[in-house]
């Protein structure tokens, strides 16, 4: 059962201002946008949607259970390996090294442990494993904060303002929520994507002129 402080620290490491540097990937979504597959909050709300459900969302919350089950160091390993062999870019592969190893470093320096560097879903799994925290609700918590993340990157992309933003995460929520308890369970052996429009985007990122975002 979740302590008020278990909350309270997911809500932390979920936090905009926890310097794993979210704020400057788009997850291919500043390619979609410049190439009209986005272009009304419905088409984003769409878009996000099916990330959560069919896409790196799902598998993220699959690998942060992996990550939190892993009982020793190979294990993490071996789970972090087939974390970034997922990746299905190069750029997929760098928001998930950057955000993962700055989220390490900072949760070693405050929580204690080794300054190791995992994938980001792989690094919150077993951050959330060392502090006995609910994996279920740590996978809701952190599939929330990338899809606001999201939502954040688009509100700078295109004409989405924040009351609309936010609308369109509380309406998410839910989704982020059924998502997570719905890998419950589930292995490594259940990662699968059928996003293949994001993943496209991510792809057609890596040498997108002018941009604003890394990825």
């Amino acid at each position: 059962m979740s302590t008020k402080r278990d909350i309270l620290t997911l809500a932390q490491w979920m936090s905009p201002a926890y310097p794993v540097g979210a704020f400057a990937y788009s997850h291919g979504l500043e390619a979609a946008i410049q190439a009209g597959a986005i272009t009304s909050n419905a088409d984003l709300r769409e878009w996000l949607t099916d990330i959560i459900s069919h896409g790196s969302g799902r598998n993220d919350c699959i690998l942060l259970r992996a990550a939190y089950a892993a009982k020793t160091a190979k294990a993490l390993v071996m789970v972090n390996g087939t974390a970034l062999a997922f990746a299905a870019s190069s750029e997929r592969q760098l928001e998930q090294n950057l955000q993962g190893a700055a989220f390490c470093k900072t949760t070693a320096a405050i929580w204690g442990g080794e300054d190791m560097s995992y994938a980001y879903p792989v690094a919150v799994g077993a951050a959330a494993s060392k502090q006995s925290i609910d994996v279920s609700l740590t996978a809701a918590m952190y599939l929330q904060a990338v899809i606001s993340n999201l939502i954040s990157a688009a509100m700078r992309l295109m004409a989405l303002g924040q009351t609309e933003g936010q609308a369109t995460l509380a309406a998410l929520t839910p989704l982020c929520d059924e998502t997570a308890k719905a890998t419950e369970g589930t292995t490594l052996d259940d990662l699968q994507s059928t996003a293949f429009m994001v993943d496209i985007a991510a792809m057609h990122h890596e040498t997108l002129q002018p941009r604003i975002f890394r990825t």
